[in-house]
């Protein structure tokens, strides 16, 4: 106990007031952390709610990608007509679309394999119109292949369309519709590119409108969240700054900027509709059954593979096949010269064994093609 008989009026009036001040602090102190502590667990029960109420309302179902597509054959007789006299058929198949392809004698099929699936899709389009058609020789099949390829464009620009229609999201850039059609050809982790992004930007309008965001905008930002992925496997690099030139050689909106680069880690959450866009990202990769890991590491070696041969000058296209077991790289004829091609190939067979990212051995088979083209005149 203080003994105030020695402080005047004044000194004890302000020890007073001194202590009472400390009591108060410590009072406010503990009823901060308290409110604190219930703001928090308010919040996260809130937060709760909002995706539980979201993922209620969103009715979406997943399908994880194959690797390969099966076509029925009418009759074991088109086995052989398909590899063709010599297999040039086959092989002139296999080059042009850079799909590998195998046949069951027991069930009249053929198989094509890759982890490009819009690659699959041209070549499965192509082998059923040649199939149809009868008639199956190597010019017959570019001609074909270059058809479906100009059809397939249309078609993505439509599926582009639709989507845009199907979200209500307005106005959007022709090249933006038809990067979105492409996904329909892309997968990660063998889910689905578009389905996901279709998946993530509903759920990202729900989760928006809860929060009293921009449902649309949460939408727009939520589609084109992974649009970089549309263009990795043409251009091997990273989707999301892929994704951000894109978006801004469009003129997207900022948010959709900040989605893309956020949903990765790569800039802060700027906004509630880009925070919309994260949460429903995470919630349809999270799904039970939705991605499968192996598939993903099988696409990211094929593609690496492509990526060695496609970074040496005079290289047109490159595809591995036969599961990686082999690389095929079509040079530019007008720029590399036989003799040059053995020399190509021994550099990226070289750089292959530097990535020391394989086991066993890669086949590496360089084609360089001339072609020459005259006109002859008829006279009568």
């Amino acid at each position: 106990m203080l003994n105030y008989m020695a402080y005047t009026k004044d000194e004890i009036k302000s020890m007073i007031l001194e202590q009472l001040e400390e009591e108060l602090e410590a009072q406010k102190s503990a009823l901060i952390r308290r409110y604190e502590k219930e703001a928090k667990e308010e919040g996260r029960k809130k937060s709760y709610a909002i995706l539980a109420e979201a993922t209620a309302r969103f009715a979406g179902d997943y399908a994880t990608e194959n690797l390969t597509t099966r076509i029925a054959l009418p009759c074991s007789e088109y086995i052989g007509r398909v590899i063709g006299k010599d297999g040039k058929n086959i092989e002139a198949f296999k080059k042009i679309s850079g799909v590998d392809i195998e046949f069951s004698e027991d069930s009249n099929e053929l198989c094509l394999s890759s982890f490009n699936l819009y690659r699959r899709e041209v070549a499965s389009e192509t082998i059923k119109i040649l199939i149809e058609d009868g008639r199956i020789q190597p010019n017959r099949i570019e001609e074909v292949y270059n058809r479906v390829v100009r059809n397939m464009e249309k078609e993505l620009l439509s599926e582009g369309e639709s989507v845009v229609l199907e979200l209500e999201l307005g106005t959007m850039e022709d090249e933006l519709k038809i990067l979105i059609g492409k996904m329909r050809y892309r997968s990660s982790f063998g889910q689905n590119a578009l389905q996901h992004s279709k998946e993530v930007a509903l759920l990202a309008g729900l989760i928006a409108e809860q929060l009293g965001g921009d449902k649309k905008l949460a939408r727009r930002a939520g589609i084109l969240h992974d649009i970089g992925k549309a263009l990795t496997q043409e251009l091997g690099r990273d989707h999301v700054n892929l994704g951000v030139e894109v978006c801004k050689r469009n003129k997207e909106d900022p948010v959709v900027i900040n989605a893309i680069y956020a949903h990765h880690g790569h800039e802060e959450i700027m906004s509630v509709e880009c925070a919309s866009v994260c949460a429903a990202d995470a919630l349809s990769a999270g799904r039970p059954g939705a991605r499968r890991k192996s598939d993903e590491e099988y696409a990211k070696r094929m593609q690496a593979l492509e990526e060695i041969a496609l970074g040496f000058d005079g290289v047109e296209k490159a595809y591995a096949m036969e599961s990686g077991r082999e690389l095929r790289v079509i040079v530019k004829s007008n720029q590399v010269r036989d003799n040059q091609v053995s020399i190509i190939a021994r550099k990226i067979a070289k750089k292959i064994e530097e990535s020391a990212q394989y086991v066993g051995e890669v086949g590496v088979q360089v084609v360089r093609e001339n072609r020459f083209k005259t006109t002859a005149t008829l006279k009568q």
